[in-house]
């Protein structure tokens, strides 16, 4: 009898069995990743494989425009503004077109060679905008920037290759605060660096990108036995094709809605945040960044120690359901905050959402084989692209209609409570999808080979 979905927190991969009813374990037969040992190391190097590239991302964020606009546009802060927008929006356009492509390549060659390779290439990358002579190449360096970093799709892929179902949670968070830890040091160091010249902090990424490609070719086990995969086909490697996999099964399409709403929900920090700051509290850049380092710690913590901790206890519907409520929680005392104070006194609240990412991995990596988690992954990431180029231009819309003279009633806060209402409609999907019997998955096993 098919088990129902509330057993996703109790079905596990325990022992011989591939937590798909396969057989043995992808891991549990391999040379390079037998025992718990190994499994450990190589999960902590893509813990670092990840921290590294995302600490190489964040630390030319200061320095970016302020290069654009000094070096390459005379000063024209306004026409940098607009480049900056371009060039970020172009970067969330590669993410969206390649990360499916790299997942379905990683699927038939194997995560290692797709991880090493784009190390490389996105190191060379910063290499190539460290020497631009002017912002052509400036922007051709972005956009391969976008392409080598959708590389993030293969290493979740790893993950869910050498971790047992039970433990993916668990995983998934220390593969989020690696993205936390990433973007609260990135930024303060390339500022630091900046200081000292504005292509710098180009020349560190290269070279902490670089590094990292070196130290895993040394490393780093291929994590995809043989018979786990499966032949590149350009229908699943498009980001079309890709997502029709979401189609595969009910329930991970609605995951898959839930997981877009979401991201597109957090797109109103990075869309609106700083504007409305400064707007509603006066803030200047030192507490602005402060407010952004303390939510980026506080998501460390909880994605790096508290999932960690929890995750057994709590299981991953538990997790996703507090993250989304918490969330949408945070969302609208940051929409109604008066003051700065009441402002932080949300981020301890929205910190919860920390549990949404490992939840929703976890929940996702269950309904599918191992020849498909480079594809799973790398959907996943076109959504998250689509959450990008779609998120700036709503909630700023969204802000500016806030504030507006014309408004009948003037509300700055008004992207927030979109967001809170993003995380409802969330709330609903996965209630009506995580209530449906879900197929055993060895029966998925047996109709996949």
């Amino acid at each position: 009898m098919a088990p129902s979905a509330a057993n996703d927190d109790q079905q596990s991969g325990v022992g011989e069995t591939d937590g798909f009813g396969g057989g043995r374990s992808p891991f549990s037969a391999s040379e390079d990743l037998s025992g718990n040992g190994m499994r450990r190391a190589t999960v902590a190097f893509i813990f670092v494989t990840v921290l590294l590239d995302v600490l190489s991302l964040g630390v030319i964020i200061p320095v970016l425009p302020t290069l654009i606009e000094e070096e390459f546009l005379g000063g024209d802060t306004a026409r940098a503004a607009l480049y900056t927008g371009l060039f970020n929006t172009t970067w969330a356009l590669m993410q969206f077109l390649f990360s499916p492509f790299l997942g379905a390549l990683s699927d038939q060659f194997g995560r290692r060679k797709v991880i090493l390779l784009s190390c490389l290439g996105l190191g060379l990358d910063y290499v190539l905008m460290a020497l631009a002579p002017n912002l052509l190449w400036l922007f051709v360096g972005r956009v391969l920037s976008g392409i080598t970093a959708a590389s993030y799709a293969t290493a979740g892929a790893y993950i869910a290759d050498v971790t047992p179902p039970e433990k993916r949670a668990s995983a998934y968070g220390m593969f989020g605060a690696a993205w936390g830890i990433g973007f609260v040091i990135g930024p303060a160091v390339g500022g630091f660096l900046g200081g000292y010249g504005l292509r710098i902090p180009l020349w560190v990424a290269a070279g902490l990108t670089l590094a990292n490609a070196l130290y895993g070719f040394f490393i780093l086990p291929e994590s995809l036995k043989p018979e786990h995969r499966s032949p590149f086909r350009w229908r699943k490697a498009n980001p079309v094709g890709s997502l029709l996999l979401l189609r595969s099964h009910p329930e991970l399409l609605g995951l898959a809605a839930v997981l877009g709403l979401y991201q597109l929900a957090h797109q109103v920090f990075p869309s609106v945040f700083v504007l409305y700051a400064g707007h509603r509290y006066g803030w200047g850049p030192q507490l602005v960044g402060m407010t952004l380092m303390v939510v980026g710690l506080m998501g460390v913590f909880m994605q790096g120690y508290v999932v960690r901790r929890f995750a057994p206890v709590l299981g991953e519907r538990k997790m996703l359901f507090i993250a989304l409520t918490l969330g949408a929680t945070g969302y609208v005392i940051y929409g109604l905050a008066e003051t700065g104070w009441q402002f932080w006194a949300a981020i301890p609240v929205f910190a919860f959402v920390g549990f949404f990412s490992p939840a929703i991995q976890g929940l996702m990596t269950r309904r599918v084989g191992p020849s498909e988690q480079g594809q799973l992954q790398g959907a996943n990431s076109s959504l998250a692209g689509i959450a990008g180029m779609l998120g700036p231009a709503i909630f700023s819309t969204v802000f500016s209609a806030g504030i507006a003279d014309s408004s009948p009633i003037e509300l700055p806060g008004m992207p927030f409570l979109l967001a809170a209402f993003l995380h409802l409609l969330a709330i609903l999907i996965a209630i009506r999808v995580l209530q449906r019997p879900r197929p055993d998955s060895a029966d998925r096993s047996a109709k996949e080979s």
